[in-house]
């Protein structure tokens, strides 16, 4: 995993460096740096396939410039397919090089993995995102320049002024994150998941060449074929992301996602080192017990690693500012740590489970979602839509009866926090009821031309568009890469992720029990123990730790000088969460105020 930076334009080359310093965290094995006339390309190298210095980046092939960051799991095979008599690596980044010369951009469709790459030919600058957003790439385009980079932190010396993205603040209250291609910079964009931009002649263009939507509807419609499928996928991803020497690890929560991932690692010969998260004080949070079942079951070397107020702290403050810009996510800390661990360990590559929830409808509330969809075929809901517009509560249930009763979009993905009633009560300007639904109007619209109608097919569409690929990945990847670390994901394989969505939707639905399917596979290589455990998710004692450290006042202090939100609105919330509701909404608030604070007062 690396770091990708460039600029096509006028230059500081010392500026250029600086910037690029920024960055050195994604890749301390080698740094590369390209300069010509206009253009200024360089690259912070991980070194994982091909370690050796014939592949350092920028690489080039003729006349044709790379910066890659990311793996590219197929690469063998594209290599016998393209039939060169001759290469000079054993590297992935030769084999993109390679496909576009032959293929052109449309070499993206052959490609598998995780990427994120600046490929220069010519004039042409291309950026591109893989398929479910693994690898993160964002741009500014100004006057004279157009700066490009893995993480904003080395884009933002090129902005004129800091100002934020009115944008990105509503997307990021609405749904944990800001929604491509905004971000928090006013002046900063990110490539979307599946895209690639063309950028010639100071002209930008963008285009679309993956949509997990073209997957066909139902075409495997046999239980066993599904089972029989999914495992099949399941071996084939987690071999592709174990086909390396760097040494891996994996992460192992008290789960079955990464239980699986391990099993299966296993039956095929290699049993991972796992980490696992603990808090002493706070036994509700701990999956240290469960996690030690699985690892003993697997016959893993298991770490425990165990996170306490101080380390909290500690590192807040260091961990939002990685960040760049507002995450509205509690488990990042926690991971942060954890991912420090694993990397002063050794260990280069991690694996995780991010993408089997929502694959698999492993959320509760997918459920309680597809019964309250039935409410709009209730004769009298006219008297229950005056019923509850009449009576407000700020409790999600009211807001999805109230959705139903309008006839507007219910499920707007998993990683909704603030509605917009809730946004309109908070804020000192009007927030319109479905004013965030232009966030997802272009979705909403792709799924409503394609061959899918069953409401579970949209729910794990717009979550793995969104909730996945803009909040879970891009936390997965700041955090990781803070200590040099690849994370893999073998659930978010596009082949598997086409696979489970192609299987009809009852049989993915099943009698109402979360991860139906996924469950049914894993009989053959765990306990009924491991995989009937309740859910807990990433649980962490943030509201705790935050209300200890006196750190809530900084929402208060934020918003006086802001003017942003009423104050009386903010003591409600802020009441509310130290009686352990709205907890999440609490800290989405703080983090935002950690951001305005630190970049614009």
């Amino acid at each position: 995993m690396c770091g990708v930076f460039g600029i096509i334009g006028e230059y500081s080359p010392h500026k250029a460096r600086e910037a690029l310093k920024t960055l050195l965290h994604r890749g301390r094995d080698y740094c590369g740096v390209i300069e010509r006339d206009g253009v200024f390309l360089a690259h912070q190298r991980l070194s994982i396939t091909d370690p050796h210095p014939r592949s350092h980046q920028p690489m080039s092939r003729g006349k044709t410039l790379i910066s890659f960051n990311g793996e590219i799991y197929n690469h063998r095979e594209l290599r016998k397919r393209l039939k060169l008599s001759e290469w000079e690596s054993a590297s992935d980044t030769e084999v993109i090089l390679a496909a576009y010369e032959a293929w052109g951009i449309e070499c993206v469709n052959q490609l598998e993995g995780m990427f994120a790459f600046a490929l220069l030919d010519g004039e042409k600058l291309y950026l591109v995102r893989d398929r479910f957003g693994k690898k993160p790439l964002f741009y500014h385009q100004g006057k004279e320049t157009f700066v490009f980079a893995s993480e904003i932190k080395a884009i933002k010396p090129f902005l004129a002024s800091v100002d934020m993205n009115k944008e990105a603040l509503h997307s990021y209250l609405s749904f944990l994150a800001p929604t491509p291609p905004h971000t928090f910079y006013k002046g900063i964009e990110k490539v979307q998941s599946g895209e690639w931009l063309c950028f010639e002649k100071n002209k930008l263009s963008k285009h679309r060449y993956y949509d997990v939507l073209q997957t066909p509807c139902s075409v495997i419609s046999d239980k066993d074929e599904a089972l029989r499928r999914i495992e099949e996928e399941l071996h084939r991803s987690v071999a592709f992301r174990l086909d390396t020497e760097a040494p891996t690890a994996a992460l192992l929560s008290g789960g079955l996602d990464s239980a699986m991932i391990c099993a299966i690692a296993a039956r095929q010969g290699k049993k991972l080192p796992v980490y696992t998260l603990g808090y002493n004080e706070y036994g509700a949070y701990d999956e240290r017990a469960n996690a030690a079942v699985t690892a003993d079951y697997l016959g893993l070397e298991h770490t425990e690693v165990i996170i306490s107020q101080d380390d909290f702290n500690e590192h807040l403050d260091d961990l939002l500012t990685h960040m760049d810009e507002p995450l509205n996510d509690p488990a990042a800390l926690p991971l942060y740590l954890l991912m420090k661990k694993i990397g002063m360990d050794g260990y280069k590559v991690v694996l995780s489970g991010e993408g089997s929830d929502e694959l698999f409808l492993g959320y509760r509330q997918y459920f309680e979602y597809l019964d309250i969809e039935k409410a709009a075929s209730l004769h009298h809901k006219n008297w229950l839509k005056k019923y509850f517009h009449s009576h407000f509560s700020m409790n999600r249930e009211w807001e999805w009866y109230k959705r139903v009763f309008d006839d507007t979009l219910l499920f707007r993905t998993s990683g909704e926090k603030f509605t917009d009633l809730q946004q309109n009560k908070l804020f000192r300007q009007n927030v319109r009821d479905n004013e965030s639904l232009r966030f997802l109007n272009t979705y909403r619209e792709e799924f409503e031309q394609s061959s899918h109608s069953d409401p579970s097919m949209w729910y794990s569409m717009i979550d793995l568009k969104l909730f996945v690929g803009e909040h879970f990945l891009a936390k997965l990847d700041r955090v990781s890469m803070a200590h040099t670390l690849e994370a893999r994901t073998p659930f978010l394989d596009h082949r598997l992720a086409e696979t489970v969505l192609s299987i009809a939707p009852n049989l993915r639905i099943g009698e109402g029990e979360t991860k139906t399917l996924l469950k049914q596979v894993a009989r053959n290589y765990l306990s009924d123990e491991i995989i009937d455990r309740k859910k807990k998710g990433f649980a962490n004692p943030y509201m705790e730790w935050l209300i200890a450290s006196g750190r809530l006042d900084l929402i208060r202090e934020v918003n006086d000088k802001t003017g942003l939100f009423y104050p009386e609105v903010i003591e409600e919330y802020l009441n509310l969460a130290c009686r352990g509701r709205f907890k999440q909404h609490v800290w989405g608030l703080y983090v935002l105020s950690h951001w305005i604070n630190r970049e614009l007062l």
